[in-house]
C-alpha cells in the first residue's frame, strides 16, 4: 500500500506513523492491485484526530475517528474501513459487471486546487476528476462509500452527465440533464 500522511497541527512521532502503516497494510488483502492510503492526523479540542481515504480500483474508502489515544483511533479506523470492504464487498460482486471491473470504469481519481476569487461569490475549493462510466446502483454505493449527500457521474446508460442524491425521508434521487 502506499502512504501519504499528513499532519495538521500535530506532532506525528514515528512509533505511531510505523503502527498506522502497519495496521492499514493488513487491508491490502482485499484488493488486486496496490491502494493508495491518505491519512490525515490531528488535534480536535483534546482529541488526537485521524482521517483516513483509501483508494483502491477505483473505488474510495474514507473514515474518521478521534480519541484521546492516537492508537486507538488508528485500530478503530481500520475496523470501520474494513467493515465498509466488507459490506460493500458482496454488493460491488452483485452490482458492477465483471467488465467494468477489468476496464476500471469507476470513477478514477480527484485532485484539489485551492483558489483565489475576487468575485461576488467567492469559490475556496475546486474539484475536479475524471469520470468514468457507472450505472446507477454503483454511483449510489460509491457515494454512500465516500459519505456524501451527492454524486456526480456518468450515466452508463445514457452516456450522460447524472446526480444522485439522498433525499430527507432516506430514498435517491437522479437528476438527469434533459437537452
Amino acid at each position: 500500500m502506499k502512504f501519504n500522511i499528513i499532519a495538521r497541527k500535530y506532532d506525528l512521532k514515528e512509533n505511531v506513523r510505523e503502527y498506522a502503516q502497519k495496521k492499514l497494510s493488513k487491508l491490502d488483502k482485499f484488493f488486486r492491485d496496490e491502494p493508495s492510503a491518505r491519512l490525515v492526523f490531528g488535534t480536535i479540542k483534546d482529541n488526537d484526530y485521524i482521517e483516513a481515504q483509501i483508494n483502491a480500483g477505483g473505488i474510495i474508502y474514507r473514515a474518521e475517528c478521534e480519541d484521546k489515544e492516537i492508537l486507538a483511533a488508528i485500530d478503530r479506523i481500520v475496523d470501520v474501513i474494513e467493515r465498509q470492504i466488507r459490506k460493500n464487498k458482496t454488493r460491488l460482486a452483485k452490482r458492477i459487471k465483471s467488465s467494468s471491473v477489468a476496464d476500471n470504469k469507476l470513477i478514477s481519481g480527484a485532485s484539489y486546487v485551492d483558489e483565489e476569487d475576487t468575485s461576488e461569490f467567492e469559490i475556496v475549493k475546486r474539484k475536479r476528476f475524471t469520470v468514468k462510466p457507472m450505472a446507477v446502483e454503483e454511483a449510489i454505493l460509491q457515494m454512500k462509500l465516500l459519505g456524501h449527500g451527492f454524486f456526480v457521474f456518468k450515466n452508463m446508460e445514457t452516456s450522460e452527465m447524472n446526480v444522485v442524491y439522498e433525499r430527507k425521508d432516506g430514498k435517491y434521487a437522479l437528476i438527469e440533464s434533459v437537452d
